[in-house]
């Protein structure tokens, strides 16, 4: 393998739990929920897929908001709409923190990268292997990348809102192959969504899936990476 694609929610990074977002935007604008209140506020926000990065195979949308959620990665205010609509299903003390919940998950302190993260990607560096993180995503993941030290091992971002389209369509994995200099049957793509991130297959890329667990709870899936390239 020339080149290496991952994913970034689910794969390299993990956001935090539903839990601990609700519990930040709380304390941030000074407000309380009775701890039964919390636990079923956070409990409904997950069931409803309000949180962007977590996961989303048990989520049932709404028909007013199906249209927008299934192209909410194409640009940046329908990111927003999309989740925000997604949280509005579920009542909160004020109107405000539905996009308080939306901007938390745009920082740093919000998302932790796998522990086998920095391994893996300074191994490819040492070994020569240029890397490309491709992403359905609606905002700019740098900054989480800058904030945990990984940002010195990516040599290209290939996100979908910037580009107009979203995996699975092969245009955005054809663009990071692009972006890195390599063919796309000398290429690897390491991803959690078999149906998204297994669009790369269509290009003739490789594909390897790790499964989007907690960060706890997945110390290792992507070190066969390494393996992988030789």
């Amino acid at each position: 393998m020339k080149g290496l694609l991952f994913d970034f929610s689910g794969t390299l990074f993990r956001i935090e739990s539903t839990e601990s977002w609700l519990r930040a935007v709380l304390d941030e604008a000074g407000l309380a929920l009775p701890d039964s209140e919390f636990t079923a506020t956070a409990a409904a926000l997950h069931t409803v897929g309000a949180l962007p990065g977590g996961p989303t195979a048990h989520v049932e949308v709404p028909a007013h908001l199906a249209e927008l959620v299934a192209v909410r990665d194409m640009d940046a205010d329908r990111h927003r709409a999309a989740y925000t609509g997604l949280a509005r299903q579920v009542p909160l003390p004020d109107e405000r923190l539905y996009d308080a919940l939306y901007d938390r998950q745009l920082r740093p302190e919000a998302w932790l990268p796998y522990p086998d993260a920095a391994d893996v990607l300074s191994g490819l560096r040492e070994r020569g292997i240029p890397v490309a993180v491709v992403s359905n995503i609606g905002w700019d993941p740098r900054p989480v990348f800058v904030a945990h030290g990984l940002d010195a091992y990516v040599d290209a971002y290939v996100l979908s809102y910037r580009h107009g389209v979203q995996k699975p369509d092969p245009r955005l994995f054809a663009a990071a192959c692009e972006a890195l200099g390599v063919a796309p049957g000398d290429a690897l793509m390491v991803g959690d969504d078999r149906r998204a991130d297994g669009g790369a297959s269509a290009l003739g890329c490789a594909v390897h899936f790790v499964d989007h667990l907690p960060v706890d709870a997945r110390p290792d899936a992507l070190r066969p990476v390494l393996r992988l390239v030789g």
